[in-house]
């Protein structure tokens, strides 16, 4: 392990600038799949793992003809519902996903004008059924509303949706997704239940 002292030398300069070296170095000793990848060996061009040995000259390609480990390993899991379930109040299941033109908040992706150009508004995909039943026609402004908060988007009426169900990606920070979803934890992987929950939904006015 790296012990970390205090000095005047580490002050004026940041650690990884110092040591990464040492960082690889303590990666190869810890990970096997790592094993045989030093800080020299990156310097003169990539190594792609595994590389379990000095000598071993990387792995380009993981899986050729079977999976690297043989037969693969399955575990079932036992379905278990969302924790937040549709009701009278909240009648849609809301999940939530990225799109192909930005990635995750859209810090970074939002600054492209080639990729705004092809994308840069939130919206609410509704199945025509549902649409139909609320009065919200494609490009309205709508109003979607769950336990934890509300953001208001533009509706797209279409059959790429199930019905009873909304998605809205979420990228957008003027309509954070998140503001819905429900913190839920997995009780295995421990991952907030972001996927899924209970919302409503209403045409919004002006």
């Amino acid at each position: 392990m790296i012990t970390l002292k205090a000095s005047h030398r580490l002050r004026e300069r940041p650690l990884w600038a110092e040591r990464p070296r040492e960082v690889m170095e303590e990666i190869a000793n810890l990970v096997p799949l790592y094993g045989g990848i030093t800080h020299e060996r990156l310097e003169k061009g990539g190594v792609q793992w595994p590389c379990p040995r000095p000598d071993h000259p990387g792995t380009k390609i993981l899986h050729v003809g079977r999976l690297a480990r043989g037969r693969g390993r399955l575990i079932p899991a036992e379905y278990r519902p969302p924790a937040e379930q549709p009701d009278e109040e909240y009648p849609y299941t809301l999940t939530t996903e990225r799109i192909l033109f930005h990635w995750h908040t859209g810090t970074m992706s939002r600054r492209s004008r080639t990729l705004t150009g092809q994308l840069d508004r939130p919206y609410v995909e509704i199945n025509p059924k549902d649409a139909e039943r609320l009065g919200i026609r494609d490009g309205d402004r709508v109003r979607v509303r769950s336990r934890r908060g509300e953001i208001t988007l533009e509706a797209l009426v279409t059959e790429g949706i199930g019905e009873g169900v909304v998605f809205i990606p979420f990228h957008f920070s003027e309509a954070a997704a998140n503001v819905l979803t429900d913190p839920a934890l997995d009780p295995r992987a421990k991952i907030p239940e972001y996927k899924a929950c209970a919302v409503a939904l209403e045409r919004a006015e002006g």
